[in-house]
Formats: C-alpha cells, structure tokens, sequence
C-alpha cells in the first residue's frame, strides 16, 4: 500500500494552512502520475491541527463546527475526493456540548465520504520548559470516551492523537479491537519530542506488532510563539524504522506489505501470551 504523512508548519491562517495542504497533495497527485500509479490506493495522514494551530480558544470555538455542519471537515473531505486519496485527515475543533471543543480526527475515503472518527481522549494538560511553559488543552478540548478502529482496503486503522501516544493501554485496547495500522496526528514540543518521541512510536509499535502512522508539526508557529519537534515516522511492527523526516516539511512516503505484520504476529503472539488479560488477573 502507498503510505505518505504530511509533516507541516500550521498557524492560526486557515486559509494558508489549506492552500498549502492542497499544493501538497497537487505534488502528491503529480507524483503519481509520473509513476503510472495514479489509480492505486493511496492513504495520506496529515498532522494534529494542520488547519488552525495556536491561538486563543475564541478561534477554535470560531471554526468549530458540529457534527453535521463543519466548513473545515467539508474543505478536508473535498480535498480528498479531489485527489482520491483515503485521508487521516489531522484533527479539527468540533463543537461539544459543554462550550468547550473536541479534538477529532476524521478518516476520509477516496470520495470524500466519512468512514469514522475519534476524538482525542487524553488531553495535555503538562508543563515543559520551554517557551510556552503551561499547556492546558482541557481549558479548550473536551475529552472523547471511545476508541476507533475502522475498516478500510487497507487494513483495520486505530486512530489515536498526539498525547495518546504516551498511554499504552490505549493502543493495546486498538489491537484488541483488531487494529493493523495505528495513525498518530501529532504537536509534540520540541522539548517532549527530543526526549520521547522516538523511543515511544517504536515501544507502541512493538507493543501491538502494528504500523504506526505519525505525521507530526514542525518548527516555530505564529512568530515563534510556539515550537514543535517534527519527525514524522512510518514505524514497522518490528520498531524498525521504515521512513522519517526530521525537519522541513513536505512528504514522509513507504510502501508497506501487511504480510511481514502478519508473519511477525504468528511467530510472537504476545497477545495470546498476556496474562493481564484473564480476568482472575484484571
């Protein structure tokens, strides 16, 4: 399967974020025209918050829309029956029903139709030393109470977001569901990212013999008000490392066979192993 992630340096301008998603996927489409490949299932992941990144609540609350009724849902799924790709398509602010918003990431197929949705579960509410110092995205987001893991040709795909990454249960519960590919739309700080992120992608791909999907923010955002780590990682469920970009933005590409997922699962079948799964040991 054709696999690339989006690694960007979103602001608070929708309507840039957009415009360069778009020359991106113009690129994308290009490409693959020049390969004679333009027909073959393509899935694109792109990064958390990849078209309103920073700013104060007022904006997210601006562009929230609900769930029937979403200008950035409806640019987002255009864009992918545009390019008939199947996207992972960020996340965007969706109005919840308290006033506060959810962090949701959408799953698109290749005509721009809805095949499900997740809602960021675990929110970030840490202080890092760097230049931003307190993040308090419970002052903005409303947690989600699900997992997803959809069907797609591609395989089952778990979606999870950014912080998630550091719940392990989490991504056991996606496994258990019968998830293949985890997607992870990203913002980790440079501070976190140079510390864990690496290491975390690899630990959770092992942990659920599953690919992991990061597309990840880059560099400094809105005047250098905010700064992220990048490194967008296509990670095999060996941990191998099958595809990454460090810094910049731009395309994180592989192509990726399930059968070496499935080979490795037969031969190691940690799953069955777990103990923590009898219920005299929950």
């Amino acid at each position: 399967m054709h696999i690339s992630l989006l690694q960007c340096q979103s602001s608070r301008d929708v309507s840039a974020n957009l415009l360069f998603i778009e020359s991106q996927l113009n690129a994308l489409s290009r490409e693959a025209l020049n390969k004679d490949s333009l027909h073959t299932p393509h899935l694109v992941v792109l990064p958390e918050c990849c078209l309103l990144f920073g700013g104060h609540e007022s904006q997210q609350l601006a562009y929230a829309g609900d769930t029937h009724n979403s200008p950035l849902k409806s640019a987002l799924s255009a864009l992918a029956a545009k390019y008939q790709v199947f996207m992972v398509a960020g996340t965007i602010p969706v109005l919840a029903d308290d006033g506060r918003v959810y962090s949701r990431s959408y799953l698109f197929d290749d005509k721009g139709d809805t095949l499900g949705h997740y809602d960021k579960l675990h929110l970030f509410d840490v202080d890092i030393a760097d230049g931003t110092k307190q993040y308090r995205e419970s002052e903005t987001f409303c947690p989600g109470d699900h997992i997803s893991v959809i069907d797609t040709p591609f395989g089952k795909i778990g979606l999870a977001i950014c912080y998630d990454l550091r719940f392990a249960d989490l991504f056991r519960a996606m496994r258990l569901a019968g998830a293949e590919i985890i997607t992870l739309p990203s913002a980790f700080t440079k501070v976190t990212g140079e510390a864990h992120w690496q290491v975390l992608l690899q630990a959770r791909a092992i942990e659920t013999q599953c690919v992991i999907l990061a597309a990840a923010q880059w560099g400094q955002h809105n005047e250098g008000s905010r700064e992220t780590w990048g490194q967008s990682m296509i990670v095999g469920p060996w941990g191998n490392i099958l595809a990454q970009r460090k810094t910049g933005t731009g395309w994180v590409q592989a192509e990726v066979d399930l059968t070496e997922l499935h080979d490795i699962r037969q031969k190691m079948p940690v799953m069955q192993h777990n103990r923590f799964l009898e219920p005299s040991l929950k």
